[in-house]
């Protein structure tokens, strides 16, 4: 491996914020990425909605009662948080010095709300919003998953669209068509943003 591929490989404690409408397979792009590419930290966030079937625990969420998250929000122990069909969700605060010290870049998974307060708190924010093909094929997705009843799934195709509409404002924008072009360009845009750091 040459000395630049190696340096692509080091994490310059920079935070990328990647938002997209429920179902637009955010989760298997995000798991791959970081297969492919060390040095990458995974933000879990924090939420009082019950753990779905095979969900676990500092892996997917962690799981907290109402009381403890209130006091986490007392405590400003979060970057952004929100409240979503009748359950709170948060980013924990993040301190980029910290994460360069260490080596490592972190990953936000935040819809378009929270990706605002987060590029207000952290200047050097990377804003990445991922795209399904259409709405037609987002709702597919959502109905195949088997997770949500009409009404839910009706709730997020309208978020969608709502969430669609903020896209412009991020720095890149990744379409998951097919699953390994959107790894490709994902990593892409991480070791870009890296080698960006070194000027």
């Amino acid at each position: 491996m040459g000395k630049k591929n190696q340096e692509d490989q080091l994490g310059k404690g920079l935070v990328f914020v990647i938002s997209a409408p429920s179902g637009t397979g955010k989760t298997t792009l995000v798991r791959r990425v970081m297969e492919k590419l060390p040095c990458l930290r995974f933000s879990v966030s924090y939420t009082t909605r019950p753990p779905r079937a095979g969900e676990k625990e500092g892996v997917d969420y962690r799981f907290v009662s109402p009381d403890v998250f209130q006091e986490m929000v007392a405590k400003e122990q979060f970057l952004e948080w929100a409240e979503v069909l009748g359950h709170y969700y948060g980013t924990a605060w993040v301190d980029p010095k910290v994460l360069e010290i260490e080596g490592v870049d972190l990953i936000l998974d935040i819809d378009t709300q929270g990706a605002k307060k987060a590029k207000e708190k952290l200047d050097h924010a990377i804003l990445i919003f991922l795209l399904p093909p259409s709405i037609d094929s987002l709702k597919e997705r959502l109905m195949g998953r088997g997770l949500d009843s009409a009404e839910t799934i009706q709730f997020r195709l309208a978020h969608a669209k709502r969430d669609v509409g903020e896209a412009h404002w991020y720095h890149h924008i990744v379409i998951n068509e097919r699953i390994e072009e959107a790894v490709e360009k994902l990593k892409a845009i991480i070791i870009d943003e890296r080698r960006k750091r070194d000027f």
